[in-house]
């Protein structure tokens, strides 16, 4: 029987183990500046712990409408050199900003939208379409 080969949009953040995805961390800042680029690059980009169940609710949402989402995931030595390039893209210096980036983190269009909840709120509401037409995700 034949198996089907998955489409991956899935970007690793493996800390330089292995060759399946982006490398982050260490003393190289090339690899950091990969998740500015991944956020600059993808019209809907979601940041997300490895394996974590509600990165995969906003993915499996985003899918429902027709969007295919970059998901970026993050390993637990990497997570703090990936909040602070987030909070960097975002605009904001740090915790000190009233609370910092926590995962997932779903960016439409290059700007920072929110969490799930944030994600769920817009589509119970009838706002997400707008907004996913907005950031160039959806064409019609």
């Amino acid at each position: 029987m034949q198996e089907a080969i998955p489409y991956r949009t899935y970007l690793h953040a493996s800390g330089g183990r292995g060759n399946d995805g982006i490398g982050i961390g260490g003393s190289n800042t090339t690899d950091v500046k990969t998740v500015s680029k991944t956020v600059s690059e993808n019209a809907v980009v979601v940041f997300g712990r490895r394996g974590c169940c509600m990165s995969h609710v906003v993915k499996t949402l985003l899918l429902g409408h027709g969007v295919n989402p970059a998901v970026f995931e993050v390993e637990e030595i990497d997570e703090a050199d990936v909040v602070s390039e987030l909070l960097r893209i975002n605009g904001r210096k740090g915790e000190d900003s009233g609370g910092g980036i926590q995962f997932p983190a779903v960016f439409f269009g290059g700007k920072l939208f929110g969490g799930l909840d944030q994600v769920m709120a817009a589509h119970i509401s009838g706002e997400l379409v707008p907004i996913l037409k907005g950031a160039g995700a959806l064409w019609l």
